[in-house]
Parts: structure tokens; C-alpha cells; sequence
């Protein structure tokens, strides 16, 4: 412990990390650097520094990463209509690689000797976050404080920050509050009743949608553009990244759209109930498909999808920097050259429609062949039998 005189801690200002700074200074005798990123949480993002410096933090880092965060991480996941076990779409795990990036920088700028973060022994952040320090700096210390402490239960958490005057907020009596990760691609919530996978999920848990029973009765439609697989305009008008996730959130969220109830494996080795936000991901997920129905080859359409749970698996489980999820990237990249145009999509009470697709110049869809009156011969029905496995894109 002698060693580390100061320490890069991911701070979100919320209750584990608000403990771990405490924890850290008088178990290390060190001093903190706090990060915080901004990336889509919002109003959390400055009580973090209210709160750091409340505690006597010297410094504080609050860096706003929300188009990087947009453009260089959830961009390229969505090119590769990214699923995990058929549901979820990755809004924690997607965050993490960035993170540690910044972990890592910040700790080299600051001459600090390790790094530390709020993740669970029992949780998949943990790993994220370390395989990604590691990843980018072999020699980094880590220290994750869930795997030293004795502090292993919401309610010992609670009790602790309320010895040391640490404030917590929605502190609802005696009742610990939910675990929450908030990004600009997602919200989650786990703990409290949600530990039952037979319990329904409190109605006033949900902060980023209302309910289909809810939404309005009149549908919403929306024109999203598409440039190389990525989603560049909004009813015709050009859109950054992050303000393209920050808009579908909005539509989304006011229409519904985007809940989700999932059991789902940890790489950790355990099942593990989350419920899961993600307006702008649903949207995003569905346009895109219907994009590349008309603008990718089959086989190479067919390829992308069996690839795709491996790809899946490696971010959630925390490869984002290793070479074969590069490897991965590089062929899906190439795969978008061809994916631009138009979706119309109709948003109705939790429910995202495609009801338009075209491209003017990537469209392999030929009308004339596919019609069921006369193609005046653009397509030789004696060519259809078994064996004779056409590739029309290429003809």
C-alpha cells in the first residue's frame, strides 16, 4: 500500500464511488484524482463535482465525451447491428472501453500509480475495466475496492455513508436505492425487487419512457439518413453523432420505445436480472437493418449476422481493444460503404415500423425483377430450379 500515493478513480458521485474515495484515503493514505465522464448522463454529471469537492478533492477531471462516446464507440457497434443473447443492445458494456481509456491518460498526466473503479465482484465491469486498462497500459495497477472491502451489501453501503456523512440520493427510508448506469445510448436499473426474475418492475422505476399503454395515440414519423452504415441526417437535417442518440432518445422515450426485461449470463459466471432503457438503440437498430436490406449483398448480409454474436460477446465481456474485435471491425466497416439512403420508420406505442427504405445509389432492389405482373422479361423464370443459386446483386 506504501506505493500508491495517488490514485485515477472513475467517479460518478453516486453511492459506491462517493464511498470509495473515502475508502481509498484511509485505506491507501493516498490522495485522489477524480474523473468523471460525461457521457449522456446529464444532470449527474456536475453533483459529481459539487460532491468531490465536498470531500476534498484537489483534482477533479469532468470531461464531456458525448460524441466521442457517440461516434467512436456506439457508431461502429450499431454497424454491426449489435445484439447480446438476442436483447441486449450494450449501453453499459459499450461505455467501458472509453473509460478506461481516459483512466489510463488521466493517470499518465497526473504521474498517479494506479488507477480503481466502482465495479462488483460479482458484476462484468470489473473485468471491462481492467481488460481495457490493461489492454492499453500492461504495467497499470488496478485496485477495485469490491474485492478487497468488507463492505458487500447495499444496506452495509448505506450504513457506511451514513457514518462518514456521505450523502446519497433517492434514499427512500431504510430501503437501498437501485443500481443505475445512465449513458447516452441507455439507462439501466438492477437491485431491489428487480433480484426476483418474477417480480414486474416498479412502474416509477422508468425515467426515460412512459408506458405504451401511455404513448400518444397518433403515431410519430421520422426520415433517418444513412452515410457509410451510420445515421447522418434527421428528417433531412444533418446531425452529429451524439445529437442523433440524444433526439431518438426524446422521439423514442415519448413513444414508448425502448424497454427492456432481460435475464442474461455474465461473463462472471452467473444469471443476472437488469432491466434496460434504450430509446435511440431500438430505433437505431431496426433503421439500420432495413437499410442494409436493400443496399448489402445476401451473403455478405448473411456473413455479418453469424459473426455477430461473437462480435456481441466480445464487447460485453470487455475485448474492445483486443486485435480480433479490431479484426472484426475492419471487415464490418468495409461491409457500410454501401449502406446509404433513406429509412422511414413510424413510432407507435412502444413499437418501431419501417414503412419506407430507399437508396439512389447503393439500391440493390429491382423492381422489375421482383414484381409479380410482367417483368417483360427482365427475369427468365426457367432459371429457378433447384441448383441454379442466383446472386442477383451481381448480375
Amino acid at each position: 500500500m506504501a506505493d500508491v500515493k495517488k490514485v485515477v478513480l472513475a467517479y460518478s458521485g453516486g453511492l459506491d464511488t462517493s464511498i470509495i474515495l473515502k475508502w481509498l484515503e484511509d485505506t491507501y493514505g493516498c490522495e485522489v484524482v477524480t474523473f468523471t465522464a460525461d457521457i449522456g448522463q446529464g444532470e449527474e454529471v456536475e453533483p459529481a463535482r459539487v460532491k468531490a469537492e465536498a470531500m476534498g478533492v484537489k483534482e477533479i477531471y469532468i470531461e464531456d465525451l458525448r460524441e466521442e462516446f457517440a461516434r467512436d464507440f456506439v457508431f461502429p457497434m450499431f454497424r454491426a447491428n449489435t445484439v447480446y443473447e438476442g436483447e441486449y443492445l450494450l449501453g453499459t458494456s459499450i461505455a467501458r472501453p472509453l473509460i478506461a481509456k481516459r483512466l489510463v491518460e488521466i493517470a499518465n498526466e497526473t504521474g498517479a500509480d494506479a488507477i480503481s473503479h466502482g465495479a462488483t465482484g460479482k458484476g462484468n465491469d470489473q473485468v471491462r475495466f481492467e481488460l481495457g486498462a490493461y489492454a492499453l497500459k500492461p504495467d497499470v495497477k488496478v485496485i477495485a475496492p469490491w474485492r478487497e472491502w468488507e463492505l458487500t451489501s447495499r444496506e452495509k453501503l448505506m450504513s457506511y455513508a451514513e457514518q462518514h456523512g456521505i450523502p446519497v440520493e433517492m434514499k427512500r427510508g431504510k430501503k437501498s436505492p437501485y443500481s443505475m448506469d445512465a449513458n447516452s445510448l441507455h439507462i439501466s436499473y438492477e437491485g431491489g425487487i428487480l433480484e426476483d426474475p418474477w417480480a414486474e418492475p416498479e412502474a416509477d422505476m422508468w425515467r426515460w419512457s412512459v408506458s405504451p399503454e401511455k404513448a400518444p395515440d397518433k403515431p410519430s414519423y421520422l426520415e433517418l439518413g444513412f452515410n457509410n452504415g451510420d445515421i447522418v441526417t434527421i428528417d433531412g437535417k444533418a446531425t452529429s453523432p451524439a445529437g442523433v442518440m440524444e433526439t431518438l432518445n426524446k422521439l423514442g422515450g415519448a413513444n414508448g420505445i425502448g424497454r427492456d426485461d432481460i435475464v442474461e449470463n455474465r461473463y462472471v459466471g452467473m444469471k443476472s436480472r437488469g432491466c434496460y432503457e434504450t430509446p435511440a438503440g431500438t430505433i437505431m437498430l431496426k433503421a439500420h437493418r432495413a437499410m442494409e436490406s436493400i443496399t448489402l449483398d445476401r451473403e455478405v448480409a448473411h456473413l455479418k449476422d453469424e459473426l455477430m454474436p461473437r462480435y456481441a460477446s466480445l464487447i460485453y465481456n470487455g475485448y474492445w481493444w483486443s486485435p480480433e474485435r479490431t479484426m472484426l471491425q475492419e471487415m464490418i466497416d468495409a461491409s457500410q460503404r454501401t449502406v446509404n439512403g433513406l429509412v422511414r420508420l413510424k413510432l407507435y406505442k412502444g413499437n418501431v415500423e419501417v414503412v419506407g427504405r430507399k437508396s439512389e445509389t447503393d439500391s440493390l432492389f429491382d423492381e422489375n425483377i421482383a414484381t409479380f405482373e410482367d417483368d417483360a422479361g427482365a427475369y427468365d423464370q426457367k432459371d429457378a430450379p433447384p441448383g441454379k443459386n442466383r446472386r442477383l446483386s451481381y448480375l
